[in-house]
C-alpha cells in the first residue's frame, strides 16, 4: 500500500470571487463572469448571490438575465485568473512544496509527510479552509491516497448517483438492459432520480489510508474525470456509480469505451502512477557582495558594480533574458538600505549598456555610516534572441550599423529615462485619420518601435503646434474676418490659404466636435503669426471662429 497523500483544492468560484476581492461592492449583488463560445455568451463563474437565485455554470447568459433581472456580468480574464491561480500556489506552499495548478481553477497538493507538521489530516484542512475564508474565496477538498480519488472528493463528496434521463428516453432503452436494472436497488432503475446534494464536511472528504475503494463507490461515475458521452453511455447501461463500474470486466470495458476509461480507474485506484509536478518557479537574476570594510565613496561602489555586473549579465544571457529594469541595493552598516533603479529603452544582458545608467544614480546613495553589501537584481526580463549575421561581407556590414544605430538610440533614451522616467519620453506615430488631434499616435518610446518609411504628407498644411479649440472674438459669420480677437490680442489679418473643410466622425460624440462641420484657415497676421484658425458651422453648439494651431 502506497503511503502518498494527495490534497485537491477547487476554487469553483474563482472568476467571480477575483473580482469581488478587487471590488467588494458585489459580493452583495448577483455576479456572473461570462466568455463566448460558439458564437454565444456563456457563464463561466458565478458568486453565492447569484447560485441562491438559482443561475448555473456553462449556463446562456440570455436565460440567466431572463431568471435574474439585476445580474451583473464581466467578461472572462483568463490571463487574470491565471495570475491570482499563480498567488494561490504560491500561498499553497505553506502545506507542501509540491504543488501544481489542476485545470484553470484548481491546485494538487502532494501532502506526503507534511500533515503532521499541521497537527493532522483533519486539522490541516481546517487551516486551508480558514485562510480561504479569510482571503474571500470558497473552496471545496478532497484527501485521499490518489490524485484521481482527491479530484473526486473535492467535486463529488456528499452527492448521491442519480440519472438525468426522463422516463420516455428510458422507454426506447434495450430489453435486457431494464431488466438487468430491475435486479438492482430501486434507486438504480431506469426511472429519473434527482440529484441529491448534501453538506460534506472535512472529515466526510478524507479517504483514509487504503480506504479508496469505499471512498469512491457511492459517487457519480462522473468523479472517475470522464468524457461526458462516456458518463451517459455508461448511465444507459445502468452504470452510475463509481462502484457499479469497479465491479465490471475490465476486457468488455475496455473494447466498448476505449482504454481511457480503464486508465482513469487505474488512476483513481493507484494502480496506474499520476505524480505531482509542481510548476517551475520563475527564473531569478541576482547577484551580491559583501565587503570586508564599509564603503562610502561613489567610485568605489561603481568597483563593486563592474564586479557584479558581469555576473548578472552572464547569468541573463545564459537564460536568453535581457534585463528591461535593474536595481542595485546598498546595504548599509545601520542595518539601512538604499534602493536605485535603472530602465532601459530595449533589453539587453551588455553590461556596457546597463553600467552609464547605474553610474548616473550612484552619486544619489546616502551612504550613511557606511556600505557593507552590495547587491544588484534583474527586477524585471524579458526574451532576448542574439542575431547572428550571415551573408555576404557588404551586407553584414550594413546590417551591424543598423543596429549600432539603433542601440545607439536605445541608450540615449535610457540615459535620459535616468533622468526624468521612461514614461516621459514618447514618440509619435501616424494615425489613420482624417481629424487633425487623431492624426497621430502619442506612444512611449521605451516601449515602442521607431515608425519605418516616411511620415505621411497631408493634402494641406498642418500646424507644428496643436491644441484644444480656443475661441476667437470675431463675428459669427462663415467670412474670414478682417480684425479679430485672440488670447487677449488684437489682430489683423494679412493674408489667408484656405477654406479646408472636415466634418465630424458622425458615429462618435466627441465633446471638442460638437461645433459641427469645420472650415480651416491658414491665416497670417500682421505681427507675424501664421495661426490656424477654423469657422465651426454649429451643431451642439452655436457657430464661430476658434483657434485650433499654430505654424511657427
Amino acid at each position: 500500500m502506497s503511503d502518498r497523500r494527495i490534497l485537491s483544492l477547487w476554487f469553483p468560484r474563482l472568476g467571480a470571487e477575483r473580482l469581488i476581492r478587487r471590488q467588494p461592492v458585489l459580493g452583495d449583488q448577483p455576479l456572473a463572469v461570462v466568455q463566448e463560445q460558439s458564437n454565444a455568451q456563456i457563464i463561466t463563474a458565478l458568486n453565492a448571490v447569484a447560485q441562491g437565485q438559482g443561475l448555473q455554470v456553462f449556463q446562456p447568459v440570455r436565460d440567466a438575465h431572463a431568471m435574474c433581472p439585476g445580474l451583473l456580468t464581466y467578461p472572462r480574464s483568463l490571463v487574470g485568473e491565471a495570475r491570482f491561480l499563480e498567488s494561490l500556489q504560491r500561498w499553497a506552499g505553506k502545506f507542501s512544496p509540491w504543488v501544481a495548478p489542476e485545470g484553470d481553477d484548481a491546485l494538487v497538493v502532494d501532502l506526503t509527510g507534511c500533515a503532521h507538521l499541521f497537527g493532522g489530516e483533519v486539522a490541516l484542512m481546517q487551516v486551508v479552509e480558514d485562510d480561504c475564508t479569510d482571503l474571500g474565496l470558497t473552496v471545496l477538498m478532497g484527501l485521499a491516497d490518489t490524485r484521481g480519488a482527491a479530484w473526486a472528493l473535492a467535486r463529488y463528496a456528499g452527492r448521491a448517483a442519480g440519472s438525468d434521463r426522463t422516463g420516455d428516453a428510458i422507454d426506447q432503452e434495450a430489453r435486457a438492459t431494464r431488466s438487468r436494472a430491475g435486479k438492482r436497488r430501486h434507486w438504480t432503475k431506469g426511472g429519473a432520480a434527482p440529484v441529491v446534494r448534501t453538506k460534506a464536511g472535512n472529515t466526510d472528504r478524507i479517504a483514509l489510508p487504503g480506504q479508496t475503494y469505499g471512498a469512491l463507490s457511492p459517487l457519480p461515475i462522473a468523479a472517475l474525470r470522464l468524457e461526458p458521452e462516456v458518463t451517459a453511455q455508461l448511465g444507459r447501461l445502468g452504470l452510475r456509480r463509481v462502484g457499479d463500474l469497479l465491479g465490471q470486466p475490465r476486457a468488455g470495458l475496455a473494447r466498448r469505451f476505449g482504454r481511457g476509461l480503464v486508465m482513469r480507474m487505474d488512476q483513481a485506484m493507484g494502480s496506474a502512477p499520476e505524480p505531482v509536478s509542481p510548476a517551475k518557479p520563475p527564473d531569478h537574476f541576482a547577484v551580491r557582495m559583501t565587503l570586508p570594510d564599509p564603503i562610502g565613496l561613489a567610485g568605489d561602489v561603481m568597483a563593486g558594480i563592474d564586479r557584479l555586473l558581469p555576473r548578472l549579465c552572464e547569468a541573463l544571457k545564459a537564460k536568453g533574458k535581457g534585463a528591461r529594469r535593474v536595481a542595485l541595493h546598498a546595504h548599509r552598516s545601520d542595518q539601512g538600505i538604499e534602493v536605485v533603479e535603472v530602465g532601459l529603452a530595449r533589453p539587453s544582458f551588455d553590461p556596457e549598456r546597463i553600467r552609464p545608467l547605474l553610474q548616473l544614480k550612484v552619486d544619489g546613495i546616502d551612504a550613511g555610516f557606511g556600505i557593507d553589501m552590495l547587491r544588484l537584481v534583474a527586477v524585471q526580463v524579458e526574451p532576448l534572441h542574439e542575431a547572428v549575421v550571415v551573408g555576404h561581407l557588404q551586407a553584414g556590414e550594413a546590417v551591424q550599423a543598423r543596429l549600432n544605430k539603433t542601440n545607439t538610440l536605445d541608450d540615449l533614451v535610457g540615459r535620459l529615462g535616468a533622468r526624468v522616467g521612461l514614461d516621459a519620453i514618447r514618440r509619435l506615430h501616424p494615425s489613420d485619420s482624417h481629424i487633425p488631434e487623431k492624426s497621430h499616435t502619442i506612444m512611449a518610446a521605451a516601449w515602442s518601435e521607431p515608425h519605418e518609411g516616411p511620415w505621411p504628407v497631408p493634402n494641406n498644411p498642418r500646424p507644428m503646434l496643436l491644441w484644444p479649440p480656443e475661441p476667437v472674438h470675431a463675428p459669427a459669420v462663415p467670412r474670414l474676418p478682417e480684425a479679430f480677437r485672440w488670447r487677449g490680442q488684437e489682430l489683423t489679418r494679412l493674408r489667408a490659404l484656405g477654406p479646408e473643410r472636415l466634418a465630424p466622425e458622425w458615429w462618435l460624440d466627441d465633446p471638442n466636435w460638437r461645433s459641427g462641420t469645420r472650415d480651416y484657415w491658414v491665416t497670417d497676421t500682421s505681427c507675424g503669426q501664421r495661426l490656424w484658425l477654423f469657422f465651426g458651422h454649429g451643431g451642439a453648439m452655436s457657430p464661430g471662429w476658434f483657434c485650433q494651431g499654430s505654424f511657427v
